[in-house]
């Protein structure tokens, strides 16, 4: 298994170029399921999330190819409408491809997905929405067998929860139901608006996407296009923690800053100083941070939840207290050990952890349970004296490309072995 090591206690300084979004191209991808002819995807990552959607694409009947980043899609010869279990348990957003797969065969049949455990993430949602479009969904020994075969149908829909996963299956199921399909409540991320971009080039009708309401038009076919995916957010924000951890002054391109105001305001509120301009950000840390309030984790366009075990990785050497909220999935903490580890001070009582920021991390051994639980411990490491080893690396891969190259860049030592 690969490990990083680091030695930290170095400034970061340089320019870097960020990624293309994993979370827009996993329901990109599965949208392609619907279009005719060839599909030119720009800014895909090389992430095993998004080698995770090709098997799938694949085995289903897809032709894919990768150019750099650019990723060429055909669908026309998919036949099958079964996934897996094994594809399926490689990532929680394999379940995407459910309204995709259902919409364009009438039917479909997989299991229930894997990823990262995060605690409860049911996909009653998604079910409960597509019972509505008129599916027949039977389930039994993890198996979901659905089937439309009278197509689906457009309806009005209204989300308990703004889920972004329920939001994007409901869309792409609807783009081709008859009638027309209005979602209340829906998920307002920037990823349901690239994925309604790439739709719409294709033919879709969708109106409202970043809006509680989205309006969609089923329409009889789609066909091609070439889209470029917006940049990961996420990552942005992770640099940012970096960054802030270790006082540094980095320049992020690529950025779509709209996207990242939470995050800014939180670093700023830190005593960071952040420009931002025709898509790149400038970033300076203080020599020392300070402690941020309050941090609670929300839909968009509040704080992501994706983003505060990095976030919180820098706070832990701030002078004074935060307090983080996280208000969207359980067992979201399980870097908190790991950081103590390296001699954070965090307490947690069920969904609240205090940070008691520290004046001094020190290396350790320690070892990665979920994806941005990687992406933190690897930022805490950049501060830390002496040598990190993260274990657990292919979780920090499955969101992250060549992070330990993209962090060497900017003067950072850190080695995979």
């Amino acid at each position: 298994m690969s490990r990083l090591l680091i030695e930290g206690a170095k400034k970061l300084s340089g320019e870097v170029e960020v990624q293309g979004a994993k979370n827009s191209a996993l329901p990109i991808l599965a949208a392609t399921i619907l279009c005719r002819g060839e599909n030119i995807l720009h800014n895909c990552s090389n992430l095993s999330d998004v080698d995770a959607a090709v098997k799938i694409l694949r085995y289903l009947g897809g032709k894919v190819s990768r150019h750099d980043k650019t990723m060429l899609v055909n669908t026309d010869d998919i036949r099958r409408f079964d996934i897996p279990h094994g594809l399926m348990r490689e990532m929680r957003s394999s379940i995407v491809f459910l309204g995709a797969v259902l919409s364009r065969n009438k039917r479909a049949k997989l299991s229930f997905p894997g990823g990262c455990e995060l605690g409860p993430r049911p996909i009653d949602l998604h079910l409960k929405a597509l019972r509505q479009m008129g599916a027949i969904i039977k389930e039994y020994h993890g198996i979901l067998d659905c089937s439309a075969p009278k197509g689906l149908k457009g309806t009005k829909i209204a989300l308990s929860f703004p889920s972004v996963g329920a939001t994007e299956n409901i869309m792409l199921a609807a783009v081709n139901a008859s009638g027309t399909t209005t979602i209340t409540n829906a998920a307002r991320e920037p990823e349901i608006c690239d994925l309604a971009d790439f739709l719409n080039k294709c033919g879709a009708k969708i109106y409202g996407a970043g809006e509680g309401t989205i309006v969609i038009d089923g329409v009889d076919k789609l066909d091609s296009a070439q889209h470029t995916i917006i940049s990961d957010r996420i990552v942005t924000s992770t640099l940012m923690s970096c960054a802030a951890i270790t006082g540094s002054e980095i320049i992020i391109r690529g950025i779509v800053a709209e996207h990242l105001n939470s995050i800014i305001s939180t670093f700023e509120e830190a005593g960071c100083k952040i420009l931002c301009s025709k898509g790149s950000m400038y970033f300076q840390a203080p020599e020392k941070l300070r402690a941020v309030k309050s941090i609670r984790t929300m839909p968009y366009p509040g704080f992501p939840t994706d983003a505060q075990a990095p976030v919180m990785s820098a706070l832990t050497v701030a002078d004074g207290t935060t307090c983080f909220v996280e208000n969207i999935f359980e067992s979201r903490y399980k870097h908190v050990g790991e950081l103590a580890r390296l001699g954070a001070n965090i307490k947690v009582e069920g969904k609240v952890a205090i940070v008691e920021g520290v004046d001094t991390l020190s290396g350790a051994f320690v070892e990665a349970q979920d994806l941005r639980g990687a992406a933190a411990l690897v930022t805490a490491g950049l501060a830390a004296e002496g040598t990190t080893e993260v274990a657990g690396i292919k979780y920090l891969e499955r969101g992250y490309e060549n992070f330990e190259v993209v962090l060497s860049g900017l003067g950072a030592t850190v080695k995979k072995i």
